[in-house]
């Protein structure tokens, strides 16, 4: 099956939240407004990439970044199915090539194993957050 990759920021809400769904990101509790703004932090992004197959959201990524210094990584997801396959290292690589010199972070405490092998280094930092109310 061929993966066909898009940087469209708008992608569609329903897809979108049943990856999250699928990823265990969301507990599948869904509200009419959360639907339909479920792709806002997406069209507000710096970076979106996603991967299709058949015309079906398999993938996506978003990045926040200063177009120079520092790029995060956020919701890099692939359909279960789907994964093992080369596609995430896939959206991560041309998001990447979008602003090579930057420095690229991302705050994952499951998937470590992952970002390791594609150069990704530990990080002592220490993060602060207050929960997002939608997941």
């Amino acid at each position: 099956m061929q993966i066909v990759y898009d940087t469209r920021k708008d992608l569609p809400c329903e897809e979108l939240h049943e990856l999250f769904m699928a990823v265990g990101w969301s507990d599948g509790t869904v509200t009419p407004l959360m639907l339909e703004k479920f792709n806002v932090p997406f069209i507000n992004s710096t970076i979106v990439i996603s991967a299709w197959a058949e015309e079906k959201l398999v993938g996506c990524v978003r990045v926040l970044s200063d177009r120079m210094f520092r790029s995060i990584i956020y919701d890099l997801a692939v359909m279960p199915e789907f994964q093992n396959q080369g596609i995430g290292k896939e959206l991560l690589r041309r998001c990447r090539d979008v602003f090579p010199d930057s420095e690229w972070l991302v705050e994952t405490k499951t998937a470590t194993g992952f970002y390791e092998k594609i150069g990704f280094e530990p990080n002592k930092d220490v993060f602060l957050s207050i929960p997002c109310k939608w997941f």
